[in-house]
């Protein structure tokens, strides 16, 4: 499975959305930022404005793809994640029908109920500008094995 995730900054925050509106959601309750599944024929691009659009109502302006991040799971398909961050954005904010969309301060992101793997692309982010791989595997909740590779 392809998805995309966008964090997309303002000043010194993200946009973040709090998981706690959609039946059978794996996410329930965490802190992610907005994205989804690929539609047939999608691009990565395609689909990140796309989802976007439709969980947030903002229109992406200038965005960059900083990394690729494999999931493995015992309980879920292999997911491959096209991670993008997003600078310039028109439009006005809506609401989500997945949960809570709220402005967070990057230093405060940490102390959310987030999954420990993105924890570490976080981090990454938000310490460097260069590209990178990660792979995180999972054993139900939790994070059994990660590698890093920056590019």
């Amino acid at each position: 499975m392809n998805t995309t995730l966008c964090y997309i900054e303002k000043e010194n925050q993200y946009l973040m959305l709090h998981r706690t509106k959609k039946k059978n959601d794996l996410n329930e309750g965490k802190w992610i930022c907005v994205g989804g599944k690929f539609e047939a024929d999608e691009t990565p691009e395609e689909c990140l404005l796309r989802e976007v659009k439709e969980e947030t109502g903002l229109t992406l302006e200038k965005y960059r793809l900083r990394a690729v991040i494999t999931f493995i799971s015992d309980r879920w398909p292999t997911e491959y994640m096209y991670l993008f961050t997003a600078s310039e954005y028109s439009g006005t904010l809506t609401d989500c029908n997945e949960g809570t969309l709220a402005w967070v301060d990057k230093d405060r992101i940490l102390e959310l109920p987030i999954w420990e793997g993105d924890r570490i692309f976080l981090e990454k982010l938000m310490e460097s500008d260069r590209f990178f791989t990660l792979k995180v595997a999972y054993q139900g909740d939790r994070l059994v094995e990660s590698v890093l590779q920056e590019y």
